[in-house]
Order: C-alpha cells, then structure tokens, then sequence
C-alpha cells in the first residue's frame, strides 16, 4: 500500500500553463494524516524501495534518472538523504551541477549531464541538472534569448532520447516559500554546525526571486511531457517533500513490473544437484 496520496495533482500536465503563485508551497492537504503520520508513510515508502532498488540492478534493463530543482535552500540534499537512506549505493548515485568548468562550458550544454545519465540498472539522482541553462543563464543574462529559447526543445528531444533508451525521467521542483528559504538561512547563521551549508551568493540570489520563478514557470510549462513529467512539490513541510518524492518514485519502480532474471545454468556445464561438469 501507499501513501494515499494521488499523485497527479501535482504533476504538471503537458502543455498548461503554471502559476506557481497559486500553488501552496506549505500545502499538505494531499495527505490524510499529520507529520508523524507521514514520517511513517516514508518510512514504508523507503522500506520498499531497496527491494526495488536491487531489482532494477539485477534485472539491469531500466534506468531511473530523479531530477531535483528548486530555490536554493529548497530541500534537495535533504531530500536525497532522506529517500534513498535505505537503498544499496552500489547501484545508487549523485550527480551534482555546479558552476561549469571550463571543459564543460567548451562543449555544448547538454555535455556535462550526458556524461551523468544512468546505466543500465542504474538510479541516479541530478542535485539541480541541465535546467541550470534555462534558469541561472536565463536571469542572469550569460546567454541572449535567442538561445536559451531554443533550449526548451532541445532538453525536451535529449530526455525524448533517455526515455526511448530504456532511462525513466521524474523531475521535481521542490517549491517553497521566499519567507520559508529565509527562515531557513537564518536556521544556518544560527546554527554553528551548519554555517557551512550557508552562501552569501545564494543569500544574494534572493533579489533575483521573481526572474527565478518567471523562468521556473516557463521551463515547467515547456517541458513537461508525457515521458519526462514534472511534480510540482510543496515544500515548506520537509516531510510532505519527502513523502511526494518517495512516493512518486515507488509507484514508477512498481509500474515497471520488474522480474530477476533467471540462472543460465547452460554456460557453465552446471549440473542440478551436482558437481560442475568437467
């Protein structure tokens, strides 16, 4: 069983238009229960993950690709640690988007998260992603719209490409409040074991929060598509963030119908019930 959460009210349906202005971002109504109710649900939720998790490593067909977006301070490392705290890391990984290197910025935009993508059997997890270039690019103009424009197609077409090859792409836009992030960048002045977590250049990004959410509400609008959806996550309550994500990402794993493959036990002359064949 799940949550009891329908997921579809907070996907963003292909080709609607998005006014994040309308959707709580402290919104837990999906959700007939209160905090304790819902850590049990996630813990349920990551209980049957691992299983799933090693399923789609041994079956080694499909590739789970989790995007991660969202203001700074929103809640993506949070997230991470929390969802996948039970899964294998052999068969989990994190990818995380900086600023480019210089490699990076002398090949095309879609380079770097190429490189990253999962492989067979594989869950990886982009902390922020090739959205960047539609998104910090974008509102602070390091390229003009003439080419940030064309990129909505582009992105669209490559994760077209992933999901062809075998790769399922959720994407979540961890949504929160302005007086929410700060309150949470006074929680890391205030505390001393995590004054490291705090950024002036995110602090000062704060004054951008407008051109952020015109470009965030674009870039949902675009693309968002039958095989590369995005959730749309309130996220002031890190516990319904958990409790979307973990969700969302159990009942596409579930979806799959995933089976162990079975023994060969032809090619290495194996013998049922006895000794290896000479």
């Amino acid at each position: 069983m799940g949550s009891g959460l329908h997921l579809g009210r907070f996907v963003v349906e292909p080709g609607s238009k998005v006014k994040l202005g309308r959707v709580d971002p402290g919104d837990t109504s999906g959700f007939k229960g209160d905090k304790d109710d819902g850590e049990k649900a996630i813990n349920s939720l990551i209980k049957k993950l691992d299983p799933l998790q090693e399923l789609l490593y041994a079956e080694h067909k499909h590739k789970l690709l989790v995007v991660l977006q969202g203001m700074d301070s929103s809640g993506k490392d949070g997230t991470i640690r929390r969802v996948f705290e039970g899964v294998n890391p052999e068969g989990v990984r994190v990818a995380h988007f900086g600023k480019p290197s210089q490699e990076e910025l002398d090949h095309d935009y879609l380079w770097r998260a190429h490189k990253q993508v999962p492989a067979k059997g594989e869950i990886v997890i982009f902390n922020r992603s090739h959205y960047e270039s539609v998104l910090v690019e974008r509102v602070h103009e390091l390229v003009p719209e003439s080419v940030w424009r064309k990129r909505y197609k582009q992105i669209t077409d490559f994760e077209r490409m992933l999901n062809e090859e075998g790769t399922i792409i959720l994407k979540f836009f961890l949504h929160i409040d302005k007086k929410e992030q700060a309150k949470r960048f006074q929680d890391r002045l205030d505390d001393p074991t995590k004054h490291w977590k705090f950024s002036y250049l995110d602090y000062n990004e704060r004054s951008y929060w407008k051109d952020y959410t015109t470009a965030y509400e674009e870039a949902l609008e675009k693309t968002s598509t039958e095989w590369a959806p995005w959730y749309i996550v309130p996220s002031d309550h890190a516990w319904f963030r958990d409790l979307v994500v973990s969700e969302a990402i159990v009942k596409s794993l579930e979806d799959l119908d995933m089976k162990y493959p079975k023994l060969d036990t032809s090619k290495a002359g194996f013998v049922a019930g006895g000794e290896p064949a000479k």
